[in-house]
């Protein structure tokens, strides 16, 4: 019995080894050098002795840096609450008004927009919002403007609105999977009880599906922190995030100490807010129970 024990052991370590291994060289050992990193002394291109906390401290005091992490931020927060704003009707339009026969075939439109390149997508966006472009050609073609917006121009503005589609079809499937689980008779019974839909909107349906609102929350909040090439392309560099600021500090100025510090400084943030999303997911399905 023992040798079977030990045999079915070895079994599923030779089973868990091969991406465990991968796991290591690709994420823990990446990590592991960026925090070494971190707290080193960056010069041309090199990094060395002595470990300084230096390279955080110019993070928390310098503006440029604070102004960075601020702006990041309040763009995502910005992208995730316009995205789940819009992704929440669509989901629960799909879930309650929808044939369920036909409910696959919309969850599969709603994905169209991953079939092509994000590069190209945020590409048609420059098109869209640029100037004398088609938001701008067809209000003046209306008479309803004589000038041109060219909300490109903003640069954080178009960011949202690019990000925002982007992300969209991400926030809608969680939600949608929340709304599935909705029991329809606790909404009858709401109703016959005398309350109006909007009513058992608010006391049911929102609460019940709250679980999948914070997963859309953390599945867009999470990657439009750290997004590069949206304000690379829209913003056309001079509306920098974070990413741009430690590509920057990599390459261009060659301080990896400082571009590591930069990373670690919105992992950590980054690790915090979802830390908060998860707990007040907990809460949620704990009031459930």
């Amino acid at each position: 019995m023992a040798q079977t024990n030990s045999a079915e052991a070895r079994a599923g370590w030779s089973l868990i080894a091969p991406p465990a291994v991968y796991a290591m060289l690709l994420l823990a050992a990446p990590l592991a050098t960026v925090l070494i990193y971190s707290v080193l002394t960056g010069d041309n291109g090199a990094v060395g002795l002595p470990v300084t906390p230096d390279n955080y401290a110019e993070i928390l005091t310098k503006p440029q840096y604070r102004a960075v992490m601020e702006r990041s931020l309040t763009v995502s927060i910005l992208v995730t609450l316009t995205t789940v704003l819009l992704a929440y009707p669509i989901a629960y339009f799909v879930s309650f008004h929808v044939a369920p026969s036909k409910k696959s075939l919309w969850l599969f439109l709603i994905t169209i927009p991953f079939w092509t390149s994000y590069i190209i997508r945020v590409s048609l966006w420059r098109t869209i919002l640029g100037y004398d472009g088609i938001i701008d050609s067809s209000l003046i073609s209306m008479g309803l403007m004589d000038t041109q917006l060219n909300i490109l121009s903003s640069g954080v503005t178009s960011i949202i609105i690019t990000l925002s589609h982007a992300y969209a079809p991400f926030a809608v499937l969680p939600i949608f999977v929340s709304l599935e689980k909705v029991d329809r008779a606790l909404l009858e019974a709401g109703q016959d009880l005398g309350e109006t839909r909007w009513t058992t909107f608010l006391r049911v349906t929102l609460p019940l599906t709250m679980p999948g609102v914070i997963a859309a929350v953390l599945i867009v909040f999470i990657p439009t922190v750290g997004d590069y090439v949206t304000p690379e392309l829209i913003g056309g560099g001079k509306v920098p995030m974070v990413a741009n600021f430690i590509e920057s500090q990599m390459l261009k100025q060659r301080d990896q100490a400082m571009g590591s510090a930069l990373a670690v400084t919105a992992m950590l943030i980054v690790g915090i807010v979802s830390l908060a999303f998860v707990l007040l997911n907990k809460r949620f399905l704990g009031a459930r129970k």
